[in-house]
């Protein structure tokens, strides 16, 4: 069987109330949304993300889950985060992959598709909830913010917003974006970097 399933996986959205951020990710984890059905939600990278949420007070996170941070695991558990003004995304709804096996990055086809492009603008002009002001938008990684740029001048109804790039939270994300490929520099200090910038953004929205 293979490991990864490949299901969509849909926005999450707060269960009530208004809209002031939406996060963007690259795609599924292979080990974490892929398998919980929730974006971040045990992928290795995703416990930055939920982390800063919590810091920012946008997000409720079960105790449990820190320990077990596997999507797989948390939705047997049935854990689950609760959201609060922010809503979460990926700029590829499934996992990609060519053999079920190993994670690819998503293709500028697979993204300037015609569905992919309607799901964004969707997902976004739910968010700004016909509202005036830009909706904020935080990218995580080149691929994300490559297909948000473009999002205005490919499809419609995509309502005004602000992009906010963030290198993704990965490892290699981190690395690549620092100063000398990361040089001389630790990697959790990165990571507590990248943590408070995003902090920083949920706070200000």
């Amino acid at each position: 069987m293979p490991r990864i399933l490949g299901q969509p996986v849909p926005a999450l959205f707060p269960a009530a109330g208004p809209v002031r951020m939406v996060l963007v990710g690259e795609a599924p984890g292979p080990r974490g949304a892929d398998q919980s059905g929730l974006p971040f939600w045990g992928d290795g990278a995703g416990r930055a993300v939920y982390r800063a949420l919590v810091a920012a007070g946008l997000a409720e996170v079960p105790e449990a889950a820190w320990a077990d941070w596997d999507g797989a695991r948390l939705k047997a558990r049935g854990l689950v985060p609760v959201l609060r003004g922010v809503a979460l995304s990926n700029s590829w709804p499934t996992c990609p992959t060519n053999d079920g096996e190993r994670f690819r990055a998503p293709s500028d086809r697979e993204l300037r598709s015609p569905a992919n492009l309607a799901r964004l603008a969707a997902e976004l002009a739910r968010a700004a909830g016909g509202r005036p002001a830009p909706l904020r938008v935080v990218t995580f990684g080149t691929r994300p913010r490559w297909i948000l740029e473009r999002l205005p001048d490919l499809a419609e109804g995509v309502p005004p917003f602000d992009l906010h790039p963030l290198p993704h939270p990965s490892a290699q994300g981190l690395l690549q974006a620092a100063p000398n490929k990361g040089r001389g520099l630790r990697l959790d200090d990165l990571r507590a970097a990248w943590e408070a910038r995003l902090r920083d953004l949920l706070v200000q929205a």
